[in-house]
């Protein structure tokens, strides 16, 4: 087989490169957030958008691609609320292309990149894959509207599909792989201990054992790792239709986060500040995960604090400044 990943250039897209180094790969990225210099020697780069249906029809007949997995798209739920119109063009129609150039030219496994937040604000201890989902963003609705077109498509044109659905994403399998975005917690408290300010918590009266949000950690290796097992799945159960969840099954709270940054950091002299809890910020989201242990034999392996130690090497060698 021959998989083309879309995205392959970003932070989980060259994990998820990394992880398949035995199968034959080919990598398509706007560069947008992605850096070329994160893919493996051999690895084919084309550089474009998945808007661009003569490209892609290109590309999926010139490498022979057998399999897509499908990780290219927009990410920032703040944008989203801001940009609507920019997120269903880039994650909606650009999916619906990439489908379209995938039916037409053969394609038999498709495994697309979902997210948690198609859940929105579950009022459960844990989050099945049958929990109801009611985004709170656009970007969450366009990853359920995704979700929806990828299993619609694979039934009509006899796909295998899988969508996984990431919790919150941390850590690096290396420093030159890191996140250099700074929209998740761990990079955005990295970012305020960088500049000596104190990291902020938003809002401590959750009813949570410390007053924090509670949220499932999930390692990028590992989120890299259920990549590979979905894409094995596919290879060889032409009829999956799979939609599975991908975190740890553990909670772990705002607050005890930041404590375990402080502690890797040595940063400790600057406790966090609490500000007001943000509009929409759910008490508790955390992963069940025995779906995806059931169909894949997949687990996560890592726990938080190899999280966020993974992650600050990567943050101190982007980062030119040294902490005293």
């Amino acid at each position: 087989m021959t998989w083309l990943i879309t995205g392959g250039a970003g932070y989980i897209g060259s994990h998820v490169v990394k992880e398949m180094a035995g199968e034959r790969l080919v990598v398509l990225d706007d560069l947008s957030t992605g850096r070329a210099e994160r893919l493996p020697e051999g690895v084919p780069l084309v550089v474009g958008s998945v808007l661009d249906r003569e490209l892609l029809d290109r590309v999926l007949v010139e490498h022979s691609v057998t399999g897509v997995v499908h990780i290219a798209g927009k990410k920032q739920v703040a944008e989203s609320v801001e940009r609507p119109l920019y997120y269903y063009r880039e994650n909606v129609d650009g999916l619906r292309t990439l489908l379209e150039a995938s039916a037409a030219s053969g394609v038999g496994r498709f495994l697309f990149s979902s997210s948690a937040a198609v859940y929105g604000m579950p009022d459960v201890e844990r989050v099945t894959e049958e929990t109801p989902c009611r985004p709170l963003s656009p970007y969450g609705e366009t990853k359920l509207a995704g979700e929806r077109l990828v299993t619609a498509v694979g039934r009509a044109h006899g796909m295998a599909t899988a969508s996984l659905r990431y919790f919150n994403v941390a850590g690096a399998a290396s420093a030159e792989l890191g996140d250099d975005g700074v929209f998740n917690l761990v990079p955005m408290v990295f970012e305020r201990l960088t500049a000596d300010d104190r990291p902020r918590i938003f809002g401590d009266g959750y009813p949570t054992p410390d007053g924090t949000c509670v949220r499932d950690y999930v390692h990028v290796e590992d989120v890299a790792s259920a990549h590979v097992a979905a894409a094995h799945r596919l290879a060889v159960d032409p009829a999956a239709e799979l939609v599975l969840n991908i975190g740890r099954g553990e909670g772990a709270s705002v607050a005890e986060m930041v404590d375990i940054i402080l502690d890797i950091t040595g940063r400790t002299g600057l406790p966090p500040v609490i500000e007001a809890p943000r509009p929409g910020d759910p008490a508790r989201v955390v992963a069940a995960v025995e779906a995806i242990g059931r169909e894949l034999g997949w687990s996560a392996r890592y726990g938080t604090r190899t999280m966020v130690e993974s992650a600050w090497a990567g943050w101190l060698l982007r980062n030119t400044r040294v902490l005293g």
